[in-house]
């Protein structure tokens, strides 16, 4: 079994409610984003000048940049109440019809992952948004009756970590729809010096910077880490924690300058060191690491994509030049052309990325 990493989103019960504690109640609050913010705080003040709910919102973008807070600061702007689900507990229309019909008016419904939502649920999840009401079919077969239920006007708030998943229909019925980007250093030094306020902590400038630096551009994380910090600093009877202290609490949670845990720099060592940079295939890269391939997909592989430490090609994952420096290695003389010949995919044969050459087969060349 995989060891949990400290950047992933399972939490132990008090370290949600410690993050829920972090997380700010009113749009004047909440830092970053400052596009979607600024265009969110115009559509809900002109539905509050008009008297009536807000339109229907979709957020989307990558786990833990707020889109969830941003949902609880709408219902408290609107000065309603706030109803939770997910797609993935919807299965079934009856189960989308129950919620529905016990909203009450201007109530504010969240659907996280709203992508993952039944077919059935999501066409029933049409008429509801757009006409606010829903048709209950009673019976089966030639005998049944569809008996429609209006439904009190009501907000939808729909995040997704996969826009393109979700079905035309259903994103041209949202109002508004807000795309979250990763955060910069500075906003989560913000963040973090604000999160710091809250917890009672005394950290200084560099301090802030140095824990900012290594939160993947990702709020959520940077509040983790912040509070691995203090535990540290507790523990080791610190006051005031400066860049070193902050450093040093890191590098003992496996959390380099970079960002990169256990898991990142497992798979690019294992990429550089056991497979010469590559092309190598996912499962082949997964089975070095000793974990599933959906795990190094889409927990290790999208961030080391982003910082330019690793590459997909029609062949297979492959090291960039900045993986050789950020792991302290030297860079083979074929490196440079060996990454510039399959970054193209030269002599690819014309295998798809999503199969990323999943199969040893793939690596044929290396014999």
């Amino acid at each position: 079994m995989a060891e949990p990493s400290l950047l992933s989103s399972g939490e132990e019960p008090e370290e949600r409610v410690i993050e829920s504690a972090l997380r700010p109640k009113h749009l004047d609050d909440f830092v970053g984003q400052q596009r979607v913010r600024r265009q969110l705080s115009l559509v809900l003040e002109a539905s509050r000048l008009r008297g009536r709910s807000a339109d229907h919102v979709l957020l989307s973008g990558p786990p833990g940049l707020g889109k969830t807070t941003l949902a609880m600061i709408i219902a408290a702007e609107m000065n309603a109440p706030l109803r939770i689900s997910s797609g993935p507990a919807i299965q079934h229309a009856g189960d989308l019809a129950a919620i529905l019909s016990s909203l009450s008016e201007g109530e504010v419904l969240f659907l996280d992952e709203i992508h993952r939502m039944s077919r059935p649920a999501e066409e029933m999840l049409y008429m509801a948004m757009e006409d606010f009401r829903v048709d209950i079919v009673v019976g089966k077969g030639a005998g049944a009756t569809a008996i429609p239920l209006d439904l009190p006007p009501f907000t939808l708030v729909g995040a997704t970590t996969r826009a393109g998943l979700l079905p035309g229909p259903l994103r041209d019925r949202f109002g508004f729809t807000g795309h979250l980007e990763f955060y910069s250093v500075d906003e989560l030094e913000l963040v973090l010096r604000r999160s710091a306020g809250l917890l009672d902590l005394r950290v200084t400038s560099a301090g802030f910077t140095e824990v900012a630096s290594r939160s993947r551009g990702t709020p959520r994380i940077a509040n983790r880490l912040l509070r691995r910090v203090r535990d540290w600093a507790l523990v080791h009877r610190i006051e005031q924690i400066d860049a070193r202290a902050a450093a040093a609490a890191l590098d003992m949670y496996e959390v380099d300058a970079k960002g990169l845990d256990r898991l990142d720099r497992g798979v690019l060592s294992a990429l550089v060191t056991k497979f010469g940079g590559g092309p190598v295939g996912l499962s082949t890269l997964a089975i070095a690491v000793g974990e599933e391939p959906e795990t190094v997909e889409t927990v290790a592989e999208p961030y080391l994509v982003r910082e330019g430490l690793m590459g997909r090609t029609p062949r297979g994952r492959i090291a960039t030049p900045a993986a050789y420096e950020h792991l302290g290695l030297p860079l083979p003389p074929d490196a440079a052309f060996a990454y510039s010949a399959t970054l193209f995919g030269a002599g690819s044969g014309g295998a798809s990325d999503d199969d990323g050459a999943d199969d040893d087969g793939a690596r044929a060349d290396w014999g």
